[in-house]
């Protein structure tokens, strides 16, 4: 799964990557956790690109209860497109989640106790950003709120990934946002080949401090490398 990551790159660079239109005034944030309110990139219908905020955790449209939001944060690739809460998301609103990197846990045993290593992997290349795949939905209570959600999706791990986790998000080539946005594209069976795991050369991995465990922190200390 994919539990936590980062955004920290300033707004004209991620203004630049993913092609938008309007200004973006951002904090970094360093530790981005489920629940809260995330960057997303969508396409409108005349083809613009825009960046609005979801909560991190998809609720289906035709979900009773918004809390079902909290067990939603990621869809697995292999299975979208038969799973109730995501298929509908899939065909008519598909997002992208911009990222600098992501977190992952290793099990690690250690003097007889078994612990979680959390690791930092980002793009191996400098000042690079990554595009994770993405669904958006847009839910209204009974009483008329509106709330606006997400989640993304994972693929099996790559090389890279695989020692410190058997999960990774779906992270889109660039070439491929216009495709994955594109609204008229809406037939499960030609998104399918965007959902593999990326080439292991494009990221690198290392370990950082147990305190990105809490989401009460939120600091670029977070992603200083630390010894196992």
């Amino acid at each position: 799964m994919c539990g936590r990551y980062a955004l920290y790159a300033p707004g004209r660079r991620i203004r630049e990557h993913f092609r938008l239109e309007d200004e973006l005034d951002l904090e970094p944030r360093y530790n981005i956790a489920p629940g809260t309110h995330v960057l997303v990139v969508r396409e409108d219908s005349d083809g613009r690109r825009r960046a609005g905020l979801c909560r991190w955790g998809l609720i289906p449209r035709w979900a009773k209860d918004p809390s079902i939001g909290s067990k939603l944060i990621n869809a697995r690739a292999e299975t979208v497109v038969a799973k109730p809460a995501f298929r509908a998301a899939l065909r008519r609103s598909r997002c992208i989640l911009p990222a600098s990197g992501f977190y992952e846990w290793k099990i690690v045993v250690e003097s007889g106790r078994t612990l979680k290593q959390p690791f930092f992997i980002r793009p191996h290349k400098d000042d690079e950003l990554f595009g994770f795949a993405g669904l958006a939905e847009c839910w209204v209570s009974p009483e008329g709120e509106i709330i606006d959600t997400c989640c993304i999706l994972t693929t099996e791990a790559n090389a890279l990934v695989k020692p410190i986790h058997d999960r990774m998000p779906v992270i889109l080539a660039p070439g491929d946002y216009d495709f994955w946005l594109d609204p008229g594209i809406q037939e499960p069976e030609a998104l399918r080949p965007l959902l593999a795991p990326c080439p292991p050369e494009q990221l690198e991995a290392y370990p950082v401090s147990p305190k990105v465990n809490s989401p009460r922190n939120d600091a670029p200390e977070l992603l200083a490398p630390a010894s196992m």
